[in-house]
């Protein structure tokens, strides 16, 4: 079982409003303190990485303006993410580090370099979430006017991975290093090659201003699952991040992503899949209950619903709350508005039941108990799901991954499902086994490579 701690540098994540509980820390986000000391409890706790989300725009589409995040600290204020892992990185040896960084807003050129610098000083544990932003605040604010359509974006997104896998992959041989001090040689100008990109979106003509790091390209995630974003999951991610509401409809879109990673040459097996999770856990279930019934004494419908009308796109205010929703095309999120719509053909969501939902659900699946009953609903999930690991929330931060640690994890180990000590050096190797530190052969990346795949 694959655990990653999921977290963004921002008041209200997946329990919004939950900052309101006098205990919680969750305003401590700008603290670099608070970061630190959430990195070092992963390691303790032996997760793979910090996942850490991120968004470029104000979410403004509930009743046309951003009132209701602000009041509930959603997403709005929000830090820079990439400038704070350098510090978590110094401060542990093994736990990698998953960031969000979009396609529609970094040029292909400086997110490579961006990426390589990290994964140059953390001795290669560094991944990139990559998306492709939905929201039309993000594109104005960053000089766009509006957002591309949604389908354009992952056309974007693709030239994007093209450039960056010939910058990462092809400019510099794997011996273009000299580093000759009687001959006054650093590196080999016959082994760095210009990779001459000229394509519909980017122009990319010289060499690389990097080295190669120890991944060179760092490990690849992706979150989108609308029938454009599964097809871009199967042909880049190694790692999928997915949020279901049941098992089944999880299975569907693991065999789906599969299949399509088949079609496109890449062992379908590779990929690994992260379900959504947030626990609360206690040494015993009516513990546990009682600390989730003081959690949900705090929590915001409202500010839950805000989040997911800029998600989608769509202002879900102006809607009847008791009439059922309708999956419309949106230029959004689209699957989070098909996972209420579609995924399950027995239910009608209104808009009522889906923010009292994202309210009480804090954003997924939650599961509540004794680590004896945690265990059992996870390993659970994973079977019924087709899953290899989970995205943990921490709904109360600097607690609820101490939690985690002290009452799940033991139970995990004494079950098998998780490895008592990190088996290997680099966040590739936690994700396809000890030695894989490059991209695989069948990825996209290696078609790059000098001489081809290698």
């Amino acid at each position: 079982m694959r655990l990653n701690g999921f977290k963004q540098s921002t008041v209200s994540q997946s329990a919004v409003g939950l900052w309101r509980n006098p205990d919680s820390q969750a305003h401590r986000y700008r603290e670099l303190e608070y970061w630190i000391e959430t990195a070092r409890t992963l390691e303790r706790g032996k997760f793979d990485a910090l996942f850490i989300a991120d968004a470029l725009g104000p979410l403004d589409v509930y009743q046309g303006r951003i009132d209701a995040t602000l009041k509930q600290g959603v997403q709005t204020p929000s830090d820079d993410p990439l400038l704070v892992v350098s510090a978590m990185a110094a401060a542990t040896r093994r736990l990698g580090f998953a960031v969000t960084l979009s396609t529609a807003f970094e040029q292909p050129y400086l997110l490579a370099r961006k990426m390589t610098t990290l994964d140059h000083l953390t001795r290669g544990r560094i991944g990139w979430n990559i998306v492709n932003s939905a929201l039309d605040s993000a594109a104005r604010n960053c000089g766009l006017g509006q957002q591309l359509p949604h389908d354009e974006r992952y056309d974007v997104a693709d030239e994007f991975m093209e450039v960056v896998y010939k910058l990462w992959e092809g400019s510099w041989e794997d011996d273009a290093i000299v580093f000759d001090r009687a001959a006054g040689v650093f590196a080999a100008p016959s082994k760095v090659h210009a990779i001459g990109h000229s394509g519909r979106y980017f122009d990319v003509p010289d060499v690389f201003l990097c080295e190669p790091s120890v991944q060179r390209t760092p490990a690849l995630f992706q979150a989108g699952t609308s029938s454009r974003g599964r097809l871009f999951a199967a042909t880049h991610a190694e790692g999928v991040f997915i949020s279901a509401r049941s098992p089944a409809a999880a299975r569907q879109l693991v065999y789906d992503i599969r299949t399509l990673a088949a079609q496109a040459g890449r062992d379908p097996a590779s990929l690994r899949f992260y379900g959504h999770v947030t626990v609360i856990a206690a040494a015993t279930d009516a513990d546990a209950t009682a600390k989730h019934a003081d959690y949900l004494r705090w929590l915001s419908e409202e500010g839950n619903l805000a989040r997911h009308c800029a998600l989608i796109q769509l202002d879900l205010s102006k809607l009847d709350p008791d009439e059922p929703l309708e999956y419309v095309q949106t230029e959004g999120i689209r699957s989070v508005l098909a996972s209420f719509t579609r995924a399950d053909p027995e239910r009608r969501w209104t808009v009522r039941e889906m923010s009292r939902y994202l309210a009480t659900s804090m954003g997924g699946v939650t599961i509540v108990g004794a680590p004896a009953k945690v265990a059992d609903e996870l390993e659970r999930w994973m079977r019924e799901a087709d899953l290899d690991g989970f995205n943990v929330t921490d709904p109360m931060p600097l607690a609820s991954y101490d939690e985690f640690i002290e009452y799940v994890r033991p139970e995990l180990l004494r079950r098998g499902l998780v490895w008592e000590d990190y088996e290997g050096e680099t966040l590739r190797e936690y994700i396809a086994g000890r030695g894989e530190v490059r991209a695989p052969a069948h990825h996209p990346a290696a078609r790059w490579r000098p001489g081809g795949p290698v």
